[in-house]
């Protein structure tokens, strides 16, 4: 489990496919401190196993899984990456619950710098908009954002500067692809509210009825 508070930019060094796969080579300084073979590292949001490591870099092995439903498949050497850690159980939960499992890939769709801040703009595949409310939480290349304003599949967040220059946010141009995780808790709740195969019965007016709109 992961906060979405991101330790460290990495930068990729080898991104190799293989059969089964890839093979990807992350270099970093920081997170490397107390690294060990078998632990979690979120990597732009989405949670990978070390293999191995040395005092520059560490390895992973990308399944054809996680090839699919993220973005790794555009990393290419040289590329920023956002790097955290997992949770210990003495850490301070300073974003929310973040799994590290990606739901969908977004698109980066514009910046607006309002000097003391910044507001980004990001589109979502429209099925996945359910399990994004105003004020809730949203995991965007691992990092953990509120979300300022939902309009139709347009995910508005607002960051400060700090965030802004030690993500790869700062690196993103519009039209790039970016992994998405929503809130963990929407998807319970609706599983709860679903004994039919998982089918949603939360509607309009079931929030309205129930008095949450």
């Amino acid at each position: 489990m992961f906060t979405g508070i991101i330790e460290e930019i990495g930068y990729v060094k080898e991104f190799l496919p293989e059969y089964s796969g890839a093979r990807l080579v992350v270099s970093c300084h920081e997170i490397l401190d107390d690294v060990k073979y078998g632990d979690s590292i979120a990597i732009n949001g989405c949670c990978q196993t070390v293999i191995k490591f040395d005092n520059s870099s560490f390895t992973v092995q990308v399944s054809r899984e996680t090839l699919n439903v993220t973005t790794f498949n555009d990393l290419r050497q040289g590329m920023p990456v956002n790097l955290e850690r997992a949770l210990t159980p003495t850490a301070r939960m300073g974003g929310h619950i973040v799994q590290g499992h990606v739901d969908c890939v977004g698109k980066f769709i514009k910046k607006v710098d309002l000097n003391e801040f910044y507001e980004l703009y990001f589109e979502i595949p429209a099925n996945e908009c359910k399990y994004v409310v105003h004020k809730g939480s949203i995991a965007i290349n691992g990092v953990s954002l509120t979300v300022a304003e939902l309009s139709g599949n347009i995910v508005k967040t607002a960051i400060i500067p700090h965030t802004f220059n030690n993500t790869t946010f700062s690196y993103l141009y519009t039209g790039d692809a970016v992994n998405i995780e929503t809130d963990i808790l929407g998807r319970y709740v609706e599983k709860l509210l679903s004994p039919n195969n998982n089918v949603s019965n939360i509607t309009e007016n079931f929030l309205q009825e129930n008095g949450f709109l």
